[in-house]
C-alpha cells in the first residue's frame, strides 16, 4: 500500500520505513506538493490529526501523520508541542545542538530531571475512518550530551533501564522501545489488517 506521510522530517521517514518495510512511504514532495501545515493546536493528537486531515483534503488517499515531542514536568511540560521550535520564540527552528543547550540552560537549577517523549500517530483512510495511537517513552534529562545516533533531544534523554541515552542506541534498539516505535507498531498492525482485507476483497 502507498502511504503518504505528512512530514518533511527525513529522520522520521527513516524510522517509519523500518517499521513499514512492506509498504511504500511517500512524502508530499514525492507528489510534487509543497505541504506545510501550521501546528497551532494545544495537544499532540490535535496537531497530528490536523496535518492528516489537511493533507487528505488535497490528495484523497490514505495519510499517516504524527506529532511528537519531549515533555519535562519540572518545566511545566516544556518543550511539549513546541519541541520543534523550542528556544526560537515559536518561529525560528534552532539546530538540535542549540535546542539541547537551551534546554540544559533552562534546567541548570532543576533537580527533578524526569522527562518523557510523546508520539501521537494518526492513520486517516478517509474522514469517517481513521485510527489514532499515542505512546510515550519515559526517561530523564542528563547534564550533558551523550551519543551520536538519533536526533533532536536524544543525546540528553537518558533511559535508566538501559543505562544509555536514546542517542547511544542503534536504530533497531530505539525503534523497539521508542514512543514512535510503539505507536508505529500499533498503527502498522492496523494497516496490515486493512491490506489483507483489501487483498481478499
Amino acid at each position: 500500500m502507498d502511504i503518504l506521510f505528512a512530514s518533511t522530517n527525513i529522520n522520521k521517514v527513516k524510522e517509519l520505513n523500518k517499521l513499514l518495510p512492506n509498504h511504500k512511504i511517500l512524502i508530499p514532495k514525492d507528489m510534487g506538493l509543497d505541504f506545510d501545515h501550521e501546528e497551532i493546536a494545544l495537544t499532540f493528537y490535535e496537531n497530528a490529526f490536523g496535518k492528516a486531515n489537511a493533507l487528505f483534503d488535497i490528495v484523497k488517499m490514505p495519510v499517516l501523520a504524527e506529532d511528537s515531542g519531549l515533555c519535562v514536568p519540572a518545566l511545566g511540560g516544556e518543550p511539549g508541542i513546541h519541541s520543534a521550535y523550542y528556544g526560537g520564540n515559536g518561529k525560528i527552528r534552532l539546530s538540535d545542538k542549540e535546542k539541547n543547550l537551551y534546554l540544559l540552560d533552562k534546567m541548570k537549577n532543576v533537580s527533578d530531571r524526569k522527562a518523557y517523549y510523546v508520539c501521537s500517530m494518526v492513520f486517516l483512510i478517509n474522514l469517517d475512518r481513521f485510527f489514532i495511537c499515542q505512546e510515550t517513552l519515559e526517561g530523564e534529562i542528563i547534564y550533558e550530551e551523550r551519543g551520536v545516533s538519533g536526533f533532536g533531544y536524544d543525546p540528553l534523554f537518558f533511559i535508566p533501564e538501559l543505562g544509555k541515552t536514546a542517542a547511544e542506541l542503534s536504530a533497531e534498539e530505539k525503534n523497539e522501545i521508542s514512543h514512535r516505535g510503539k505507536a508505529g507498531r500499533a498503527i502498522v498492525s492496523l494497516i496490515e489488517r486493512i491490506s489483507e482485507n483489501r487483498a481478499k476483497a
